[in-house]
């Protein structure tokens, strides 16, 4: 493929890797645009991680091709690369403070590095890019690790590079530092401009942060979308069941517009396919007190600002989530009620499981 064919600043082609018998990434393409934040999504084993680590040049694919601003990487060692990589493992050095850490990564210098600037103004610039500018002398073991993961980055993006890859550079976080730089990362991101792809198995991270997301599972990738679509169209069980919390079941699409589940009745959409399926209902678009279906409530559970609710409605199980407020605050196990779900909450999947 010539240069001029391609349009992303990162485009994957067949990229095929295998482990002996055991095939970790199968056949994945793809392409990244410039200046986008993409994150790649998927439970631990997927291939995620190896896909990022043959971007970065860490793994060689069995077959297939990686381009990067539209020339060809795949055989170029990762120094050869215009980009970096920011690890969960930060590899920090102790015994160097901030400054000293952040101006290692001057020492991977190479012919994609854009800036004449001296080295001083350099790591002043990155530290004050991260919200460090006053932190240069401090040691490593006097950060924190919010603070650590900013060192790291501002080591990474020191040299400027096209691509950033970041491989779960939140996970060893807790969850309420975690949260709060999700939102500084995607900042920076929009800041600088440069494109980040980001790997994941947390799926509220993935959705705060990017511009698109590619599910894999068993090394293949699933579906690319932005993060609505993912979440109100997904276009399997698979990607459904992973993405978000789905009521899923089993069900029959009648040629009168109709899904029918065991003992229950729902408007199916238009463009639901006639005959068996899955459907797949989200459980904040079902509605308590409303609609002409009878169900029972089985459960009610507290989870902060909603309620989670267990319906019985036929023969089938299904949960809701509603606001806790003074219209939800009065329900009860046992209570009987109506519930509706208009026919835009209602996708129709391929039947398969696998």
């Amino acid at each position: 493929m010539s240069a001029i064919e391609l349009d992303g600043a990162v485009t994957l082609k067949n990229l095929f890797k295998s482990y002996g018998d055991r095939v970790v990434v199968d056949d994945v393409s793809l392409e990244i645009k410039a200046g986008e934040f993409f994150s790649m999504l998927g439970p631990s084993g997927c291939g995620k991680t190896t896909t990022l680590r043959m971007i970065g040049g860490f793994e060689q694919p069995d077959s297939g091709s990686v381009f990067i601003d539209k020339r060809d990487v795949t055989n170029d060692e990762p120094e050869e690369r215009p980009l970096n990589t920011v690890f969960q493992n930060y590899s920090l050095f102790p015994h160097l403070n901030v400054r000293e850490n952040v101006k290692f990564g001057l020492r991977f210098e190479n012919k994609f590095t854009k800036s004449s600037k001296p080295e001083e103004q350099r790591v002043g610039e990155a530290l004050e890019l991260v919200q460090l500018g006053s932190f240069g002398e401090r040691r490593v073991h006097q950060l924190s690790g919010g603070e650590q993961q900013r060192v790291a980055l501002a080591r990474a993006l020191i040299l400027e590079p096209s691509v950033l890859l970041l491989d779960e550079p939140l996970g060893a976080l807790d969850a309420q530092l975690r949260s709060r730089l999700q939102i500084e990362l995607a900042t920076l991101q929009r800041q600088i401009g440069i494109t980040f792809i980001y790997v994941t198995h947390d799926q509220h991270e993935a959705f705060t942060m990017s511009d698109r997301i590619g599910v894999m599972r068993a090394g293949r990738l699933m579906q690319v979308g932005a993060p609505r679509e993912l979440y109100e169209s997904p276009n399997s069980v698979e990607v459904a069941q992973f993405v978000g919390a789905a009521n899923l079941i089993a069900c029959e699409v009648t040629s009168q517009g109709v899904v029918e589940l065991p003992g229950a009745k729902f408007i199916a959409p238009e463009t639901a396919p006639i005959g068996k399926g899955m459907v797949m209902i989200r459980p904040e678009r079902i509605r308590l007190g409303s609609g002409s279906q009878k169900a029972t409530i089985t459960r009610v559970t507290f989870a902060g600002s909603s309620l989670r609710v267990a319906l019985r409605i036929g023969s089938v199980t299904v949960n809701a989530e509603v606001p806790n407020d003074e219209n939800s605050v009065s329900l009860k196990e046992n209570q009987e009620i109506n519930v509706d779900v208009l026919p835009d909450a209602v996708r129709v999947l391929p039947f398969e499981l696998s």
